[in-house]
């Protein structure tokens, strides 16, 4: 049974469709009949009460839809409702004429009852009304609206091209799919179309008024000579009778068109307006409660001018205060309800991409693991975590030149329980285990104060300390020692790995994030560089290698117009580098001054002429290649460390300088053993800095 069901479902759809075309077919071919065929007054009843009924839906529809095209079909039910009330028109003209004589309700009952209850028996102010009605429709709301379907239909027509164009921009860059561009295309199209439709339309309207004025104007005077000539009425019976008629015939047709057009121009007036007309016209009347206030203040004033009615004036203004009052109370209410659904909405989305498998793939840039006792250590200092982590990507924002990502604290019970690890794209980079509740002090090579202790190495910079217990604090601040608790002592590491990786932590959206805040003139500066010269991306890695050396970017006018400069000679980042360096002496040495002073460590001759003859250049004379004997190598580690390490062990910062085109490589060299020991070269120390030469590696 279901397969046969299956099986005769097809063609029952097309045969209901076939059956509907007909049906609205043979209605159609009814309307036109009416205008050659008399029909008994009884049908013109039937006629008239449902031309009536049908604008009512017509004006009812043009209320309720939430924008134009969802009635898009306005002008096709526009022209049939015309000519219904056109072929009615003749059809009770035909009937008026030729069975005038008969009386009031020779035409029908509906038009017999207009005529006695508009009228009150009285056909002049049944022709007045009449007149009045002809007017508001012809020259108010049908002229309105023809001129605002004309005016909507020609910057429709205008748009089109321009929202095309946005269309395909937006495909191309990956904001909608195809489907969403086909779909908006389709109602680009069917748009253009309503408009240019509504404009023809709203002459109907108009040739319907007139119309109806023509119409009862031929009754009235066609009337009365029919009935004065051919059925020996009295002038004054005939003019009473077939003025009644043709009037009550009028109202009864221009009623029905008064009411399309009310439709045609809310229709037309909507335009951007999404929404139903009353929420739309009510939700903006109301939208500024001052102006309902000042209503309600005007309204209580003229209540109390001599000569006026006060009860309507007072309950204007009751109206409009009460209004003024409730309305903004609504709006916070809903707004607060909103709110609450977003934030609902919002976290379920979390949860979901929480737990999906897609949310496994997603790497964070800068992570802190905590073990379980760790977790619950700092579990009531969470709120000052989260502030001095706060502070610290404003103090690397202000010192580096760009923010650092967000640092996302979670819990691990794999790791040791009173350890944390600090992670940089997934990729644990350090980790320590502390004693919770206890105290470090950084001793260096002082002598451990005369309390319990137990040594230990600090993890930031690897410097000999000691782990104390909190009652011994006061003991050791006496002995001239300041104590660190646990929360500071990671901070500080924290801060030491992120320090560490800033080159890693530049991304390529951070990196066009710095380009978009530049002004328009260095904007330009970028076009002439990128992409002639170099790619964003080669932009990029410049700005990784100074980090990578702690080199603030924080001056990115004075890095892009070094680029600008050797970028037109030079291919390769690291040249490129140099040459920025070079040009950014004053801050890389304004950063690194002790005191008003820069403390230098020099390369001694040996080595100057070691790493100048390991140099390979081109027949150009650009350095290509560093070759140096393994064994040199060595002996440089081995020297490097023995000066550099005594003079930290002194107390002392410093920069190590050498040659400008063997900088790089002795960096190389250096960062292995001392990681945060910056390396300049000749050219990089600034005219006018004051230098204090701590001897030589030698």
């Amino acid at each position: 049974m279901t397969v046969d069901t299956l099986k005769l479902a097809p063609p029952t759809a097309p045969a209901a469709r076939s059956s509907r075309d007909i049906g609205f077919a043979v209605a159609v071919v009814g309307i036109l009949c009416v205008l050659f065929v008399p029909i008994p007054s009884f049908l013109i009843d039937m006629g008239l009460a449902l031309s009536i009924s049908l604008s009512v839906l017509i004006l009812m529809v043009s209320l309720w839809i939430e924008k134009p095209l969802q009635f898009s079909a306005f002008p096709t039910v526009l022209l049939l409702a015309t000519m219904l009330r056109l072929s009615l028109n003749i059809a009770t003209t035909r009937v008026i004429l030729a069975n005038g004589n008969e009386g009031h309700n020779a035409a029908g009952h509906v038009i017999g009852g207009f005529s006695q209850f508009v009228m009150g028996g009285d056909f002049v102010i049944g022709l007045v009304v009449f007149v009045i009605l002809i007017t508001v429709n012809f020259l108010v709301i049908t002229k309105g609206a023809t001129r605002i379907a004309e005016v909507g239909a020609r910057f429709t027509l205008d748009a089109i091209p321009g929202k095309q164009m946005a269309i395909d921009a937006d495909l191309s860059a990956g904001l909608i799919d195809e489907r969403q561009a086909q779909a908006r295309r389709a109602e680009l199209e069917e748009e253009s179309s309503f408009f240019g439709s509504m404009d023809g339309a709203s002459k109907f309207v108009r040739g319907d008024a007139i119309a109806g004025l023509i119409i009862t104007a031929v009754n009235i005077f066609g009337g009365i000579i029919i009935g004065i000539t051919r059925h020996g009425m009295d002038p004054s019976k005939a003019a009473d009778v077939f003025v009644k008629l043709s009037v009550g015939d009028g109202l009864v047709t221009q009623i029905p068109a008064l009411i399309v057009s009310l439709a045609a121009g809310l229709l037309v007036s909507k335009g951007g307006t999404r929404g139903a007309a009353q929420s739309a016209v009510m939700g903006q009347l109301g939208s500024f409660p001052r102006a309902l206030w000042v209503a309600a203040a005007l309204m209580a004033i003229l209540s109390l001018l001599p000569g006026l009615p006060m009860l309507p004036f007072v309950m204007l203004a009751i109206l409009f205060s009460f209004v003024a009052y409730t309305v903004p109370r609504q709006r916070a209410e809903a707004e607060r309800q909103r709110e609450i659904k977003q934030a609902a909405e919002e976290e379920k989305t979390k949860e979901a991409e929480r737990v999906s498998v897609k949310e496994s793939l997603r790497i964070v840039e800068i992570e802190l693991v905590l073990g379980k006792q760790m977790s619950a250590h700092l579990m009531m200092q969470r709120d000052e975590l989260a502030h001095r982590v706060q502070k610290m990507r404003r103090r690397f924002a202000a010192r580096y030149g760009f923010v650092v990502p967000e640092i996302k604290l979670s819990d691990d019970l794999a790791i040791d329980t009173k350890s944390y690890e600090i992670k940089i794209h997934g990729t644990m980079v350090a980790s320590q285990q502390l004693r919770l509740g206890d105290l470090l002090v950084v001793l260096g090579e002082a002598k451990a104060p005369d309390v319990p202790h137990e040594l230990t190495k600090e993890p930031a910079f690897g410097l000999r300390s000691a782990w104390v217990s909190q009652s011994f604090a006061s003991e050791v601040r006496r002995s001239g020692f300041e104590p660190v608790d646990t929360l500071s002592i990671l901070l500080t590491h924290l801060s030491e790995v992120i320090r560490n990786n800033l080159a890693q932590l530049l991304s390529y959206k951070d990196m066009r994030s710095l380009i978009d805040r530049l002004d328009a003139e260095y904007k330009r500066l970028i076009e002439e560089v990128i992409p002639t010269h170099m790619s964003y991306s080669g932009l990029q890695a410049v700005l990784k290698l100074l980090l990578a050396e702690r080199v603030s970017i924080r001056n990115l006018n004075l890095i892009l117009e070094a680029i600008a400069e050797i970028a037109p000679h030079v291919r390769r980042s690291e040249p490129i580098v140099e040459h920025v360096r070079m040009r950014m002496a004053q801050q890389i040495c304004g950063d690194l001054l002790q005191n008003g002073a820069l403390s230098v460590l020099r390369l001694g001759n040996r080595w100057d002429l070691a790493f100048h003859q390991s140099l390979k250049r081109d027949a150009k004379g650009d350095v290509v290649e560093f070759d140096i004997d393994p064994r040199l190598v060595e002996e440089f580690a081995a020297d490097a460390s023995r000066v550099i390490r005594s003079k930290m062990d002194q107390g002392e910062t410093f920069v190590l300088v050498a040659a400008p085109e063997a900088r790089p490589y002795v960096r190389m060299m250096i960062e292995r053993i001392f990681v945060n020991l910056p390396v300049l070269s000749h050219l990089e120390i600034a005219r006018g800095v004051e230098i204090k030469a701590l001897g030589s590696i030698s």
